[in-house]
């Protein structure tokens, strides 16, 4: 079909279709380049404000204040092995309680589902938790970022939804050839659910690099700090200085800084890692919802 001859509503549809998405794509993208406009301006420039896409005046202060310190380091290093470790266990062991749920020989299957979707609306507060935590002695420890975490109602619901889609006869095949349960799930179930997997991947890599508040809360020691609370502490820090300017020595330390600058410059530090790998797993991301909510 020529140009000539496709229909001018046609046209017009894909005119208009096109314009749409690239007004939502700018009111997407503009936040997070003005972020990055204001990380890389001056402090006291910025208080005035007027900074669109482009910094106004270039300076590369509140990158230096964040990783001119040795702690950033470690705590990158505490978030990225949070992510890694939290986010392979909660995968493996709730994609493992998703399929019994949905084995249907399993009289208590059903019942399991209800006193899952129960945790979801009933909890028992914050203050009998974290005494629980004490009590199982995971404060202070790595343990604290990963144990709570290893199972999630709402993403064994996601998953349970696909996982229900597959064929069954596959699964009592494999039984009949002598495989068990935990066989049948890492190598039948797993490698068929890497769409739904995937999805919950970025889900729950995304909430354990963003957490802070469990880290302030069960981590007193400072030991395990994160990068989150690290640049959290910096950036009260900048604040705090900014009503104590009398002092000559912070006023020296800080004067080309702002909290304004710093807190674009921690976003876009906190931000990069996610927007790196998301794309990788984009059209896993996106089958995995759709078409687990479709068999659901």
């Amino acid at each position: 079909m020529s140009a000539g001859s496709i229909p001018f509503s046609q046209r017009l549809f894909d005119i208009v279709n096109i314009v749409a998405l690239l007004l939502f794509g700018a009111i997407v993208i503009y936040p997070f380049l003005n972020l990055l406009a204001l990380s890389f301006n001056d402090g006291a420039d910025a208080a005035r404000g007027g900074i669109y896409i482009f910094p106004r005046v270039f300076s590369l202060d509140a990158y230096t204040l964040l990783f001119q310190n040795d702690k950033l380091l470690a705590g990158f290093g505490w978030s990225v092995l949070r992510v890694i470790v939290g986010t392979s266990t909660s995968l493996f062991v709730t994609g493992l309680l998703a399929y019994i749920v949905n084995i249907r020989h399993f009289s208590g299957r059903k019942f399991m589902r209800v006193l899952f979707l129960m945790t979801m609306y009933f909890n028992g507060g914050l203050i009998p938790v974290y005494l629980l935590m004490v009590r199982l002695g995971l404060t202070d420890s790595f343990n604290v970022y990963w144990i709570p975490s290893l199972i999630s109602a709402y993403f064994m619901l996601l998953m349970a939804s696909y996982i229900g889609g597959l064929p069954d006869a596959l699964f009592e095949s494999a039984r009949m050839d002598g495989a068990n349960e935990m066989t049948i799930y890492i190598k039948l179930v797993i490698p068929m659910s890497l769409p739904v997997f995937a999805a919950i991947f970025i889900y729950s890599a995304v909430g354990h690099w963003n957490s802070w508040f469990d880290v302030i809360l069960y981590n007193s020691s400072g030991n395990f700090d994160t990068l989150q609370v690290y640049l959290r502490r910096l950036l009260l820090e900048v604040e705090a200085s900014q009503q104590i300017m009398d002092q000559q020595l912070l006023y020296q330390k800080y004067n080309s800084l702002s909290p304004l600058t710093l807190r674009a410059a921690t976003t876009i530090v906190v931000t990069l890692p996610i927007l790196f790998v998301y794309p990788f797993l984009q059209k896993y991301f996106i089958g995995g919802l759709t078409i687990g909510s479709v068999k659901g």
